[in-house]
């Protein structure tokens, strides 16, 4: 039979590494060393914290048994439970304040958002009806058989055989698109500056 004493010799525990004490001086630092100490060993599972829940304040007793009286002479304890009870009503009334004010700000967050979406779809449809405009005057292009060049500003130019026009806002004006050519073979409209 064998000795108690020689069955409770453990075999020696390995050695680990010796660790050099690196100490961090910053943020960065302190999540490289946690982002060395997950890479020594990748298969070892990582806890991953749950989001807290909010905190709420502990619902009113159904039924309270420590009724506090008026008459005098309590004694020298009333005066804790007292403080407790004004302590959590005080802690419920800040409660319901911060909810207020959330509930608040979400209702302020959601109409501005409601109203961000309304400016962004009247943005598009003021993009779509001038892009419907342009996608007209490609039709008009291939009917006339000109050619259209869309300009910078809001103007467009076109060319059909020897004249060329300008569509703008302010005015069509064929003096100043008729090149130095169109001139010699058709005469200048107003004294205009050659190209």
């Amino acid at each position: 039979m064998a000795s108690p004493a020689a069955s409770s010799v453990r075999p020696p525990r390995p050695k680990k590494e010796p660790q050099t004490l690196v100490i961090p001086k910053n943020a960065a630092e302190e999540q490289k060393l946690k982002l060395e100490r997950l890479m020594k060993n990748p298969d070892k599972a990582v806890p991953i914290p749950e989001k807290m829940s909010e905190w709420a304040p502990r619902p009113p007793p159904e039924f309270v048994r420590d009724v506090m009286g008026s008459s005098a002479g309590a004694g020298s304890g009333e005066f804790h439970v007292y403080r407790h009870l004004r302590r959590r009503e005080y802690q419920r009334q800040d409660y319901m304040d911060a909810m207020a004010e959330k509930q608040k700000l979400d209702a302020e967050f959601q109409k501005r958002l409601e109203k961000n979406k309304i400016a962004a779809e009247e943005q598009t449809a003021k993009r779509r009806k001038k892009r419907t405009r342009s996608a007209q005057g490609a039709g008009v292009q291939q009917l006339c058989g000109g050619i259209w060049n869309r300009r910078g500003g809001g103007s467009a130019q076109f060319h059909h055989g020897a004249m060329t026009m300008f569509a703008t806002a302010s005015a069509w004006n064929l003096a100043r698109a008729m090149t130095r050519r169109e001139r010699q073979l058709f005469g200048s409209f107003s004294p205009a500056r050659t190209r």
